[in-house]
């Protein structure tokens, strides 16, 4: 036997290097920077349209407005439907919520790559948009909290696909207490957050799991998780259409 850092081995198995389960690899998340980066930049564009910096009329109360509600989207703006995922309610609300996407995107891109890292962004975003309208009938909603916790979703279904514990990450930890801010301080949209952690959850599951138990085309997963996302705009649209 020979003595190694991890213990007595064998001299064969000595020279072997032991193997550490990880999520990621070592690519940049250059999606996660973009994203970043048009969130940031469409803040400055609100704030230099006459927005509030700290709350109030928000980020994106300018003429730089997009958030969504049901009037809107029964008015025809679909397009909030996008949108609304990237404004926010003052500078704390930006902060918090590029923070998340910048911790999430550096674990998860380099994970799944850049297709179906932004797939599940996106679908989550579109799912948090539509659980928003669902469960808010006559409030607005703005913000990327939809998205970033699609992505939390997404990280526990690859952790577990790759056989880490997400509790032993500190990540089943942060979405406890991300889902308890969200049920106890008021103005926090509900609707939005679990709409995007079940489109996130179910966008990863899609992408990763199912391609190991059933044989498919290769960019089959991919459009069936895309086709959430279509039915979070079509679910959005008929809510809306509700509006009296």
């Amino acid at each position: 036997m020979t003595a190694t850092s991890v213990g007595m081995r064998c001299p064969e198995c000595s020279n072997q290097k032991t193997k550490v389960k990880g999520i990621g690899s070592v690519a940049e998340p250059m999606l996660t920077y973009v994203l970043i980066g048009i969130n940031v930049a469409i803040a400055l564009g609100a704030l230099l349209s006459g927005a509030s910096a700290t709350g109030g009329g928000g980020l994106g109360g300018s003429s730089l407005d997009g958030s969504v509600s049901r009037f809107t989207v029964n008015d025809g703006d679909y397009w909030r439907i996008v949108t609304a995922g990237f404004l926010h309610a003052g500078f704390l609300h930006l902060l918090f919520n590029m923070f998340g996407l910048y911790i999430l995107g550096g674990l998860l891109e380099p994970a799944v790559g850049r297709l179906r890292f932004g797939v599940i962004y996106f679908v989550s975003l579109l799912a948090g948009s539509f659980g928003a309208l669902l469960l808010e009938p006559t409030r607005s909603t703005l913000g990327a909290s939809g998205a970033v916790f699609g992505l939390m979703a997404a990280a526990v279904v690859v952790m577990r696909h790759r056989g880490i514990n997400p509790m032993e990450s500190g990540l089943g930890l942060w979405i406890g207490l991300n889902l308890l801010i969200t049920f106890t301080i008021p103005f926090i949209s509900i609707g939005g957050h679990i709409g995007g952690l079940l489109g996130g959850a179910v966008a990863a599951a899609l992408m990763v799991e199912l391609p190991d138990r059933v044989r498919m085309p290769r960019v089959a997963p991919a459009l069936l998780a895309g086709a959430i996302g279509v039915v979070s705009v079509v679910g959005s649209i008929v809510v809306s259409s509700s509006v009296a």
